[in-house]
């Protein structure tokens, strides 16, 4: 009975492994497809009013802004302003959601650097290790 338990570890094993090589083969593959789709990315949002356009890239960076003529007429210098802020940070959400879009087609979901995409802690990416650290601490009676 033993030695078909150990086989049965053994086979769960090598399934997991094989599992672990085939999604880093499938990402190492991707790797320059993923470069590629994510520099070439850009987001643009405008604002309600329409006096303001912002396009941001991948990283959010702000690549170029266009104001409506009237909006210098319309709109009070605070105000012009507020809507800046407010139209570029609806583009960087926007590319925030494409690139965990992108990303999440080359990482599994489950995986520490998919759940930093998402909700951008940095514990995330050892949560996994920390859970086996803690439950190795239980298993020794700590």
């Amino acid at each position: 009975m033993s030695r078909q338990a150990d086989r049965d570890a053994n086979h769960a094993l090598r399934a997991r492994f094989d599992d672990v090589v085939s999604q880093y083969q499938r990402l190492r593959l991707g790797l320059d497809d993923l470069q590629e789709r994510l520099s070439a990315m850009t987001v643009t949002a405008e604002s309600p009013d329409r006096m303001v356009k912002a396009t941001v890239g991948p990283r959010g960076q702000l690549v170029d802004l266009k104001f409506d003529p009237e909006a210098y007429r319309r709109l009070t210098p605070e105000q012009l302003s507020r809507t800046v802020l407010r139209t570029v940070e609806q583009a960087v959400a926007q590319t925030t959601d494409q690139v965990q879009e992108i990303v999440g087609e080359y990482l599994p979901a489950d995986s520490g650097a998919s759940r930093f995409m998402r909700d951008g802690q940095f514990s995330s990416f050892l949560a996994r290790q920390d859970r086996v650290m803690r439950e190795a601490g239980d298993d020794d009676g700590r």
